[in-house]
C-alpha cells in the first residue's frame, strides 16, 4: 500500500465497498467484471495486490441467504400452502439473486476495510524464539 493517503480525501469504507469503488480515492472501480478484483485503480493507480478477501464474504452471505430464503419459504408454505412448483419458481431465483448481490457488496466492504485498517498477511514473530 502506498503511503501517500494524505493526497486523497477520506473515503467511507462501507459506502465505497458497496459501490465497488477504490478504497483510497473512492473513484476508480474495485472490480474488473462482477466479482473479479481489478489489478489497480484506474484513477489513483493504487495496486490492489494487498487485497485478499478469501472465502469469508461468500460463507457469510451463503449462511445469511440460506436462513432468509428458508424462513420466507416456510412462512409462505404455512400461510398460503403454495404448490411445490411455485416454491421453485420463487425461491431458487431469489436465493441466487440475493447471493450474487450480497457477495459483491461483502467482498467490496471487506477489501475496503482491509485497506483502511492496513491489514496484511499474518507473519510469525521469530525474534523471541532464538
Amino acid at each position: 500500500m502506498d503511503n501517500d493517503d494524505s493526497l486523497y480525501p477520506p473515503v467511507e469504507p462501507i459506502a465505497a465497498g458497496i459501490k465497488a469503488r477504490c478504497p483510497r480515492c473512492g473513484q476508480g472501480a474495485l472490480f474488473n467484471g462482477y466479482l473479479k478484483l481489478a489489478k489497480r485503480c484506474e484513477v489513483c493507480e493504487l495496486d490492489y495486490g494487498f487485497a485478499d478477501s478469501g472465502d469469508g464474504p461468500v460463507v457469510f452471505v451463503l449462511l445469511l441467504d440460506g436462513f432468509l430464503v428458508t424462513a420466507l419459504a416456510l412462512w409462505a408454505e404455512v400461510s398460503y400452502q403454495l404448490p411445490l412448483w411455485l416454491h421453485f419458481i420463487i425461491w431458487i431465483p431469489l436465493a441466487i439473486l440475493i447471493g450474487l448481490v450480497l457477495t459483491r457488496w461483502m467482498k467490496g466492504i471487506l477489501i475496503t476495510l482491509q485497506y483502511k485498517h492496513k491489514a496484511a498477511s499474518g507473519q510469525l514473530d521469530k525474534r523471541g524464539r532464538e
